[in-house]
């Protein structure tokens, strides 16, 4: 079966499934002593291309989209690893502004590695700290689903030709992640990341799209395109946050407006063409 049959979500369940890695469920990988590491790759013509943002822009980015799954594991960072391949024609000047958006981020870069290549791939790891990761299964019955801000806006960026910067929800990450039963960022698009949570906890999450927050231009279509990286949550008190929905028993996930169904689909890798 080739990769586009499979899917990225299923190739993960296979892997899974054969005891060939472990403790997935979540957005970061909790280890000992409250030590949380996560880590993702921007590959160009893949997640970004360079005509449609500048190279600080893109450093900026991948920083953010790695400490966004610290945020929903409610972590404090300490360290950033970044391994950079490139084109041996790159502009060494283009390179350091790279760096310059990465530590716009605020958290130091204490490694990684560097390598010529054929196209431009940034592969960044995020260390940081939490006493408690709420992660994907823990949903229950009655909670509260919340949002830490609007979605939409990446949407609307790209039909712009270009790329939302991505916010920094790292003190509502570790405010949520001090009551939510579940907790995770919204990458793939509204529908895909709550069916994690629905899925890893046994549950169904009815989210009705009226009351999620838009970002400026954006419409309820928009929901399903992800890279807003907003944070969802399950809770028993909203605590300020706004109320999008709600866990009941059940499986999968309803997405309503106005009352009536209404479909989103989201981004897999493999599936769908850059």
């Amino acid at each position: 079966m080739k990769l586009s049959e499979l899917g990225e979500l299923g190739l993960l369940a296979e892997l899974e499934r054969r005891h060939l890695i472990v403790g997935t469920a979540h957005d970061a990988a909790k280890l000992s002593g409250d030590l949380v590491a996560t880590q993702d790759a921007l590959v160009e013509n893949v997640h970004f291309r360079l005509d449609w943002l500048t190279w600080r822009e893109l450093g900026w980015r991948a920083a953010a989209v790695n400490l966004s799954d610290l945020a929903a594991s409610g972590a404090e960072p300490e360290a950033l690893l970044v391994t950079l391949a490139a084109p041996r024609s790159t502009v060494a000047a283009n390179v350091v502004e790279l760096y310059e958006g990465i530590a716009e981020a605020g958290v130091p870069v204490v490694g990684g590695d560097t390598t010529s290549a054929e196209m431009l791939v940034i592969s960044v790891t995020a260390l940081g700290r939490s006493p408690r990761v709420p992660g994907r299964d823990g949903a229950r019955p009655g909670d509260l689903l919340v949002l830490s801000g609007p979605l939409g806006a990446a949407a609307v960026a790209f039909r712009q030709r270009a790329y939302a910067r991505p916010p920094l929800r790292l003190g509502e990450g570790r405010l949520l992640a001090q009551m939510a039963h579940a907790l995770v960022d919204i990458s793939d698009g509204l529908a895909v990341d709550a069916g994690h949570v629905a899925r890893r906890s046994g549950v169904r999450l009815v989210i009705d799209l009226e009351r999620v927050p838009l970002a400026e231009g954006a419409t309820h279509a928009d929901l399903g395109f992800g890279e807003d990286f907003e944070l969802l949550a399950a809770v028993e008190d909203a605590r300020g946050f706004a109320v999008v929905g709600r866990v009941e028993e059940g499986e999968g996930v309803e997405l309503l407006l106005e009352g009536r169904p209404y479909p989103l689909t989201g981004w897999e890798h493999f599936v769908q063409e850059a």
